[in-house]
């Protein structure tokens, strides 16, 4: 698959197109069965009270993950993304009701590198604070 954006199209301060995720307890209980991680604070909320967390968070891949789909959404092509990583800051809490938690999203291309090749920087954000810092992505382009 060729990636939709042309390298010849973007420049230094590009944004992606900003994207909201809803996170809720039952993409959690599905996100433990797809990747076998069932530890309990991801949905034990008496549990992950009692090693301090605040109530039950997502699993730190499954935010990255949602993340990173900035990136693929917008170029197209997940197969084009040469490089990604994170650091976690802090965890996604997500309340037992209608809402769960809310990802908000955004990025820019901060480089053109050589070949084709763009770096992305991502801010993830829930209810205004960061929860990934460092998050970066290299894409190539046409």
């Amino acid at each position: 698959m060729t990636p939709a954006v042309r390298y010849d199209d973007v420049d230094v301060g590009t944004l992606l197109p900003a994207q909201t995720f809803g996170v809720q307890r039952i993409n959690l209980i599905m996100y433990a069965g797809a990747s076998g991680d069932f530890n309990v604070i991801h949905w034990n909320e008496r549990l992950a009270h009692a090693v301090g967390l605040p109530n039950v968070i997502a699993h730190g891949m499954f935010t990255m993950a949602e993340v990173g789909r900035v990136v693929t959404d917008w170029v197209g092509d997940p197969g084009a993304v040469l490089d990604y990583g994170v650091r976690f800051t802090r965890p996604v809490v997500v309340p037992d009701d209608e809402v769960g938690a809310t990802l908000e999203v955004t990025g820019s291309v901060t480089e053109k590198l050589d070949g084709g090749r763009v770096s992305v920087a991502l801010v993830a954000r829930v209810n205004g604070e960061t929860v990934l810092a460092k998050a970066q992505a290299v894409v190539q382009l046409s």
